[in-house]
């Protein structure tokens, strides 16, 4: 069974006076932040399979990913394919680093509802980077939560979380262990 990597904490949410997320870049944020993830992952996938209503039951697959830059390297985009119940499934992020504020916001569409999702905005530091963004799931206002945690540049780890109480509390849902396609 693959193991749980959530000992990071999760930096505090803070809010504007109008409720929306306050989200201020880290000092070493770059547009080189992504650089280890360029080319092609093989991945080992760990999701809840239902959230927000206390399951314990993870569903577990494997994926591919691949990653290549673009827009002189402000940005990159990645290809995500994998197979739910014997359909194929294929998903898509676009990142972009904006260098005015320093801080990337990532955007996910998939095969499935073929919308782009609002962007969670965020930034590295020390190889490990949070991002967040408020949404809505099952009716309910929630924040959403992808870390990156890149330490092991050759077996990074992506996860996500979703908190229903302003990031008091975290429900991790997914997590994806990546190898090097080449090393498999």
């Amino acid at each position: 069974m693959l193991q749980n990597k959530n000992t990071i904490e999760v930096p505090k949410v803070k809010f504007d006076e109008n409720e929306n997320l306050v989200i201020i870049a880290s000092p070493t944020s770059s547009k080189h932040d992504f650089d280890f993830y360029q080319g092609k992952w093989k991945l080992k996938n760990r999701k809840l399979k239902s959230r927000l209503d206390n399951c314990k039951d993870w569903i577990e697959f494997e994926s591919t990913q691949e990653m290549y830059c673009i827009l002189n390297g402000i940005g990159n985009v990645d290809n995500y394919l994998a197979t739910f119940d014997g359909e194929p499934f294929e998903g898509m992020s676009l990142r972009l680093f904006n260098p005015k504020t320093k801080l990337w916001t990532i955007y996910w569409a998939d095969s499935n509802e073929g919308v782009l999702q609002p962007g969670v905005v965020g930034s590295f530091e020390n190889s490990i980077a949070h991002f967040f963004t408020k949404d809505t799931f099952n009716g309910k206002e929630i924040i959403v939560v992808f870390r990156w945690d890149a330490r092991d540049k050759e077996n990074p780890i992506w996860s996500q979380a979703f908190s229903d109480d302003k990031g008091e509390n975290w429900e991790w849902n997914w997590y994806m262990f990546f190898s090097p396609f080449d090393k498999i």
